[in-house]
């Protein structure tokens, strides 16, 4: 089994990416937030699962240790699948997503893509005892730490904003995540900042 990926990133798109390992390219399926961590060029580091089918062998990449073990956990669970899984990782932060099970945010698991209520209800029923005690997750005493982006009125502005320009809810809400923002920048700069991404 791959465990870990090493090389050049020969090519990057929103789904995966190609590693060049000397001379063989390897496709491995990543999740948004792995894509808006990574480098345009050069060398690139992910750990990996293996995913056997009748039919294929697949690669999924992960930036973080963290993100691919909480994918494994994800497949485990009855009716979540790999591609679901990595979805559901492209539309939540790793911790964000452990304190929802954490503390049975029903209603923010059934946001994400191919979750309905009773498959959120069933991720809370086994997977909190996986991720551990709410008081252990980074940030839990801090809400406005979950995402890494502005909390209140700042964010949904900036995501209005980006909607009225034709940009999907989801897409913009994950771009702002990851653009490591602190509430008092003015909404000028964040919208200016998240458009330069979204506009690659």
């Amino acid at each position: 089994m791959i465990a870990l990926v090493r090389g050049t990133l020969a090519y990057k798109s929103s789904n995966h990416v190609i590693i060049d390992v000397g001379g063989v390219g390897y496709r491995l399926f990543i999740s948004l937030s792995t894509f808006y961590s990574l480098p345009e060029t050069g060398e690139v580091s992910l750990f990996t699962h293996t995913h056997v089918r009748e039919d294929a062998m697949l690669l999924y990449g992960f930036l973080s240790l963290e993100e691919k073990n909480l994918f494994v956990i994800l497949i485990g669970i009855s009716g979540i699948g790999p591609k679901v899984a990595i979805n559901i990782l492209s539309h939540i932060p790793a911790g964000e997503l452990k304190r929802a099970i954490a503390t049975g945010d029903v209603k923010r698991l059934t946001g994400l893509p191919g979750i309905g209520k009773k498959t959120a209800e069933r991720l809370v029923l086994e997977l909190k005892d996986k991720v551990g005690p709410l008081e252990d997750l980074p940030g839990a005493l801090d809400s406005s730490s979950a995402t890494g982006v502005p909390a209140g009125d700042l964010l949904n502005d900036v995501i209005s904003a980006l909607v009225n320009l034709g940009y999907k809810e989801n897409h913009a809400r994950k771009v702002l995540e990851n653009m490591k923002l602190t509430p008092n920048l003015p909404m000028e700069e964040v919208l200016k900042g998240a458009l330069k991404v979204l506009i690659r």
